[in-house]
């Protein structure tokens, strides 16, 4: 079971890294609809427990990668997923670096380049909502992830103080 389902992971990420544009990140609603919604591994609430987890931890931002695998089939599930989602748009970007620099200042090039900024935008967008959507379960919460986002987006609060009330005031019951 371990095995079918680390093959899964990874037949289900390997072409995510190719459109992973902006990071692994972006793909989040891909990945949730995999493991939740399609393959029912996990509940939405804990792909987003996982992703805030991921976030609140040290390191790259692919780490939620790592622990959706390491839920879903253990070790294996872990190196699967996490390899699945890096290895093959390291082999095209190192494949096609030395072509994108012989043509940086080509028209084509520069109409990617700016074509990519509004797709990794709207592709970042779609998965703060898919973690919101999931993490939430009550008015309360919808209230508190909203006035998170208005701190952090006003101020030059350290989001991790935010996700430590946010985590008080879930231990005292008043979320």
């Amino acid at each position: 079971m371990v095995w079918d389902r680390t093959l899964q992971l990874v037949l289900d990420f390997l072409p995510l890294s190719l459109i992973a544009v902006g990071g692994g990140a972006t793909v989040l609603p891909e990945m949730q609809r995999s493991v939740v919604d399609v393959h029912g591994w996990m509940t939405a609430t804990q792909f987003s427990e996982l992703f805030g987890l991921a976030n609140a931890s040290p390191g790259p931002n692919v780490l939620v990668v790592t622990l959706i695998g390491w839920q879903v089939a253990g070790v294996p599930g872990a190196l699967g997923a996490t390899l699945a989602l890096c290895i093959p748009s390291c082999l095209l970007t190192f494949a096609l670096f030395r072509l994108w620099q012989r043509f940086r200042d080509s028209p084509w090039v520069k109409c990617i380049e700016g074509g990519m900024a509004p797709l990794t935008v709207g592709l970042v967008l779609s998965s703060g909502y898919l973690v919101t959507r999931g993490a939430n379960e009550s008015a309360m919460a919808y209230a508190a992830t909203a006035l998170t986002a208005a701190t952090v987006l006003a101020t030059r609060v350290n989001p991790l103080w935010m996700i430590g009330l946010g985590a008080a005031a879930g231990l005292s019951g008043i979320l």
